[in-house]
């Protein structure tokens, strides 16, 4: 017979002599082992997470699958990518911003994951809100947050690929906290106490973990992308699509215990969630520019910021959507702003 809640056998109704418990590794995210730029992927995660100092036999590492002839970003996910004075830039000069912008990309993805989500995960495992959650609950958390660390080093990994291979520094530390993190900490900061500072984590985490997945799909369609990039990005959307679920369930087990203030003030907090997972990270692209010295950078940032702003990245939040829906609040939340009237 198997657990209903932790999916593991039952106890035998005649006990086994006794056997010593045996703890497991953490499943490595799931992915196509027929695919060589996949299973690259994996294998760079294995050796830097828990094989480091086994013997192992040569295989084909990321370093073998990274075509230097490809592009490292989407032209069509840069903001100004139609402007004249981009695309008067020569070719170095734009193949620079590209692979700036694939580390902004996979910075923005580990600043969410370390500052946004295993946090807001850690409000559950902590009981912060006072649910007393069963087992099974915090196990599917843990195993969340594990999964989260894997993303972060398969992002760090591609990002050290892209500097090495390319021979360009390219320094996170050139950049600012992506834009999620920086509306996340300020909303946090003008909380009205730690209850509503929990909230707002809470709330910034379900956008994350229910829209990361549509995000990440922006990038795997592109064939004239690095094949490493466009892997790595794929594993990763694989696992997020199964976390939407949790973060939805999770939600919806706070949100049943709230009052009315209270949910008020988490719908203001998806709301502002949402507005800032979405939109154009235009303080990130204007580091970018100015750290490349690009001539008349600034004259096209402010060209193209008000189509920027009116056009969101992420433009598929439905799963947001159908969680708030389900909960009854769906009118309450599109009346907050995030999203276009339903046609």
């Amino acid at each position: 017979m198997i657990d209903p809640d932790l999916g593991i056998p039952l106890a035998p109704t005649t006990a086994p002599a006794p056997v010593r418990a045996r703890l497991r590794p953490p499943e490595l995210p799931d992915h196509d082992p027929t695919d060589p730029v996949e299973s690259a992927v994996i294998r760079g995660l294995s050796r830097s997470w828990g094989r480091r100092a086994a013997v192992k036999k040569t295989e084909p590492d990321l370093d073998a699958m990274f075509e230097p002839t490809l592009r490292d970003f989407p032209d069509t996910m840069i903001p100004f990518h139609t402007h004249p004075r981009y695309l008067a830039l020569d070719e170095q000069h734009r193949a620079r911003i590209g692979a700036w912008a694939w580390i902004a990309y996979n910075k923005n993805v580990i600043d969410i994951e370390q500052h946004v989500v295993n946090p807001g995960f850690g409000l559950i495992t902590a009981d912060v809100f006072g649910l007393g959650p069963h087992d099974s609950v915090t196990v599917g958390v843990l195993q969340a947050m594990v999964d989260e660390q894997y993303h972060t080093l398969m992002h760090q990994n591609v990002n050290a690929l892209t500097r090495r291979r390319r021979g360009w520094a390219m320094p996170d530390a050139a950049l600012p906290p992506c834009r999620t993190v920086r509306a996340h900490d300020a909303a946090v900061a003008h909380a009205l106490d730690p209850r509503h500072a929990a909230l707002i984590r809470l709330a910034f985490t379900t956008v994350a973990e229910t829209s990361i997945s549509a995000y990440l799909g922006l990038f795997t369609g592109d064939e004239t992308i690095q094949p490493v990039n466009r892997s790595t990005v794929a594993v990763h959307r694989r696992d997020e699509l199964c976390h939407s679920s949790l973060a939805g369930e999770l939600l919806t087990m706070v949100f049943d215990e709230l009052d009315a203030t209270e949910r008020e003030l988490l719908l203001d907090a998806l709301a502002t969630g949402i507005e800032a997972f979405t939109g154009n990270d235009m303080d990130t692209w204007a580091a970018i520019l100015a750290h490349e010295q690009i001539p008349g950078g600034q004259v096209m940032l402010t060209d193209t910021a008000a189509a920027a702003a009116a056009q969101p990245v992420v433009q598929d939040c439905t799963a947001i959507r159908r969680l708030c829906a389900h909960l009854g609040v769906e009118t309450d939340l599109v009346a907050r702003g995030p999203f276009a009237p339903p046609r």
